[in-house]
């Protein structure tokens, strides 16, 4: 399996220019390197730096929509699937949401659980668990973003048997892309951390700024594509999901195996703070 990161800087609420200017990417990336599955950023048509809940409606849409619609569309000229972070208008719900979406329409969507800092003021969480999808043989594992803090969320899209973990992200902490190297170690899976780059400066707000080094990471955390903190690119690895299947860390070890459920409780109690 051919997989790519996307690394992108949209301009804020300038959606329909974000949209083509990702497909042509896409479109670039694809005819030059047989790819399989692109993952994208979080909220990559819209930008991140909403004034308000009124602001982000404005630029919400649904899915399937004018942004999925798109990419089935490039999907099925290449032959590819891709992962797309969108602000989602469902009814009177506004999501953080991921869809993976291939040639033939929209594979399944994921709402983000774990909101950050100010998008709990902004948007709904999500409330279903993290989906396991296929592309191809391979089951890829979605999160979004602040995801990466939590690895109850990596561990248990691993335990339902995903091989690949895909997070399209806006991070700005400085510590998830050397995080999910050890996510990829702890579930013997790939990681896939699809960052923008870049700063959403709007008047009268404390501007963003984005990490970037989007990465690509295998089971024995091994960092097999690394982007720089500034450049907008796509950049592919070949891999095999095979080697995600296997849970041995040494000689008679197989950390799934070798899990105590019976002493894991306080995972599932209530917050104790």
């Amino acid at each position: 399996m051919r997989i790519a990161v996307q690394q992108f800087m949209p301009e804020f609420g300038e959606t329909g220019n974000n949209r083509e200017r990702l497909l042509t990417g896409m479109r670039t990336a694809s005819q030059a390197s047989d790819i399989d599955l692109i993952v994208l950023p979080e909220l990559v048509t819209t930008g991140y730096l909403f004034r308000d809940r009124a602001e982000l409606e404005s630029f919400a849409e649904t899915i399937p929509g004018p942004t999925t619609e798109a990419m089935e569309a490039l999907s099925r000229e290449l032959d590819i699937h891709c992962i797309v972070g969108l602000a989602e208008k469902k009814g009177e719900k506004v999501y953080n949401a991921a869809s993976l979406v291939g040639p033939n329409g929209i594979v399944g969507t994921y709402r983000k659980v774990h909101l950050f800092a100010n998008e709990r003021n902004l948007f709904d969480a999500g409330n279903e668990v993290w989906p396991v999808l296929r592309v191809g043989e391979t089951a890829i594992g979605l999160m979004i973003c602040f995801d990466w803090i939590f690895p109850e969320a990596a561990r248990s899209l691993a335990l339902r048997g995903a091989r690949v973990l895909a997070l399209p992200a806006n991070l700005v902490l400085p510590h998830c892309q050397d995080v999910m190297v050890a996510r990829a170690i702890e579930n013997r899976v790939f990681t896939v951390v699809a960052n923008r780059t870049g700063v959403d400066r709007r008047q009268d707000m404390d501007p963003v700024a984005f990490t970037g080094r989007s990465r690509i990471v295998g089971p024995d955390g091994e960092v097999l594509v690394d982007l720089e903190p500034d450049e907008e690119a796509v950049r592919a690895v070949e891999i095999d999901p095979e080697l995600a299947a296997s849970k041995r860390v040494a000689s008679g070890n197989e950390i799934f195996q070798e899990r105590r459920p019976d002493l894991y409780g306080a995972l599932t109690e209530d917050n104790p703070f």
